[in-house]
């Protein structure tokens, strides 16, 4: 809860009563110095009368003939918050003219007093979920008491399940269209009552859902995924105690690099088979695998290799799927075989070039 003002909240209050009055506004401390004020020369300088307002707690008008120190003709008005007495706010001008401005100036200075209350409150909401999920998957729990207590805060039982959700932006994404994905993504957790996430620079959002809750959000999770197919990507881990989330979200990035087809943006752990094995291969071995094997091939050839695949290296499916002889598909088949010298009509050949695309 807000006790005392800094200095910027007070000019933005008194430049903002002044856009709506269109006087001269003094943000007076009670000790009655003016903490901020329209009139810059006035800043740093003793108002009596805003004191004395202060410390009897009643507005106080000051007309022309009379004489206080650093006051002028004005009206002088105690703000409360929460019963606490923050300030007094002085707008300059003839009382019979101001009078009228002195309700709405306590109005807006509460208004603006508790819209930052609660933005302070929003962003230390965010700071303890960025604590709790960064302490848990990266096994950091050098503070137990202090995550324990965020975790009460949230409501989280420690007992059940969980699986780390990842959410990642496409890097190529427009970033000034940033605050468009990120209000659907929010739109999507609040959609789901899904409370603990965080955001991780320059794309990734980090999500910690009740495992037992997949089933019933697998289907809108894959309608968000298919929506918005060119803009992110969609992984999920696999099932573990809160403690071992560091596993889940190993998992889930694993789900996330097994999605090299441009067509597909959603993946859960548990569906994967091959690819957990390739993730565990070092990047020095995947390129000496994939610089002996399909180094010399084009892209048409890696595409052409992609669909023969997917159709169970079936020479009539594949010929079918891209509107091509069936004799056309053999023969660029033979020439991918004289380029790498592997060929893709042998199962034992199929199975290298296989890997080193899904690589």
């Amino acid at each position: 809860m807000i006790k005392r003002i800094d200095a910027q909240l007070a000019q933005q209050i008194v430049d903002t009563v002044k856009d709506v009055c269109g006087q001269n506004i003094n943000f007076i401390e009670p000790s009655g110095m003016i903490l901020a004020s329209t009139d810059k020369k006035r800043i740093d300088t003793f108002h009596e009368i805003g004191q004395k307002a202060a410390m009897t707690r009643t507005a106080i008008e000051v007309g022309a003939d009379d004489d206080f120190s650093g006051t002028q003709k004005g009206i002088n008005v105690p703000i409360r918050y929460n019963q606490e007495l923050l300030a007094v706010i002085g707008i300059t001008g003839i009382p019979d003219e101001v009078r009228k401005f002195a309700y709405l100036a306590e109005r807006i200075t509460t208004l603006l007093i508790r819209e930052k209350e609660l933005g302070s409150l929003s962003r230390n909401q965010a700071d303890k979920k960025q604590f709790i999920i960064d302490s848990l998957i990266r096994k950091e729990t050098v503070n137990h008491d202090y995550l324990m207590e965020c975790l009460t805060s949230f409501h989280i039982d420690i007992k059940s399940q969980k699986r780390m959700f990842l959410i990642q932006v496409n890097p190529r994404y427009n970033p000034t269209n940033l605050s468009f994905i990120e209000q659907k993504i929010e739109q999507l957790f609040e959609k789901l009552h899904l409370s603990l996430y965080t955001f991780h620079y320059p794309n990734e959002y980090l999500v910690v859902m009740e495992a037992c809750s997949l089933e019933m959000f697998s289907p809108s999770f894959k309608k968000f995924a298919a929506n918005h197919s060119e803009l992110l990507q969609i992984g999920i881990g696999k099932t573990c105690s809160i403690y071992q989330l560091a596993d889940s979200y190993h998992s889930a990035r694993i789900a996330l690099t097994s999605l090299t087809d441009k067509n597909e943006n959603y993946a859960l752990f548990d569906d994967l088979t091959l690819e957990i094995v390739l993730s565990n291969i070092n990047e020095n071995n995947r390129e000496e695998f994939q610089r002996k094997t399909i180094q010399n091939l084009s892209a048409d050839d890696i595409a052409l290799l992609r669909t023969y695949f997917d159709e169970n290296m079936s020479l009539a499916a594949t010929s079918t799927r891209l509107f091509l002889h069936k004799n056309t598909v053999q023969y660029k088949l033979n020439h991918i075989y004289e380029k790498c010298g592997f060929n893709p009509r042998s199962f034992q050949d199929a199975v290298l070039l296989y890997l080193a695309i899904k690589m």
